[in-house]
């Protein structure tokens, strides 16, 4: 395959699960790409050259050749559309609608678990208190789904593996990685999951320090 003339932009700390599922789908299409950090603290998604680039102004934004696009899902379905190599989505249509729900879903639910077990737990080690009584319930709406989703025995939501899986393992070791009680299969998905060696090439990304807040 000649190059593809691909160039990510992620956030500065590696921590977004969003700009995560973006680079873990380049990687298990085996493509070469550049990667460009964007400092969210300073709100540099807002300077106008990048602007000028990410339409919604946010990351991860992908830029091939003269086309660029943001938002992580729209990203990933367009990498699978347009390379070859491992499938990011199930081939059935309705497997692959389901996939498509739960990253939907990962992205515009559950914010108490993301408010209250941010990204910093997973990629830096941090601790937080233990869950609110609004945490506690998404986090049983979580398991209920993940659990309903994940059949017996089976390592991956779908059969074969998918993109939805790295979303809903993001998801998962936000609590899994700070202590909280989870049921062992979704920690055992979650942990084969991260082991996987495109995650693993995002998780082991070198980061600078958090910055007291």
């Amino acid at each position: 395959m000649p190059p593809a003339d691909l160039h990510l932009y992620v956030d500065a700390q590696y921590a977004s699960p969003y700009a995560m599922c973006v680079y873990v789908a380049l990687i298990e299409k085996g493509l070469a790409f550049d990667v460009s950090t964007v400092d969210l603290a300073i709100s540099a998604q807002n300077d106008p050259g990048y602007a000028a680039t990410s339409l919604t102004q946010r990351v991860p934004t992908l830029v091939h050749g003269g086309f660029a696009l943001s938002e992580s899902s729209a990203i990933a379905e367009y990498i699978d559309e347009v390379f070859e190599g491992t499938p990011l989505y199930p081939a059935d249509p309705r497997a692959r609608a389901r996939a498509r729900q739960v990253q939907a879903w990962l992205r515009s639910d559950l914010m108490p678990i993301r408010q209250e077990r941010s990204t910093e737990v997973v990629f830096y080690g941090e601790s937080r208190p233990p869950l609110t009584a609004e945490g506690q319930a998404a986090a049983g709406k979580l398991f209920g789904a993940a659990q309903s989703l994940l059949a017996s025995g089976a390592d991956n939501l779908f059969g074969a593996w998918s993109i939805a899986d790295v979303d809903l393992a993001m998801m998962l070791n936000r609590l899994v990685m700070n202590g909280d009680a989870v049921p062992e299969r979704l920690v055992a998905y979650a942990r084969q999951q991260w082991a996987r060696p495109s995650v693993m090439s995002w998780v082991e990304r070198q980061r600078p320090p958090l910055v007291a807040g």
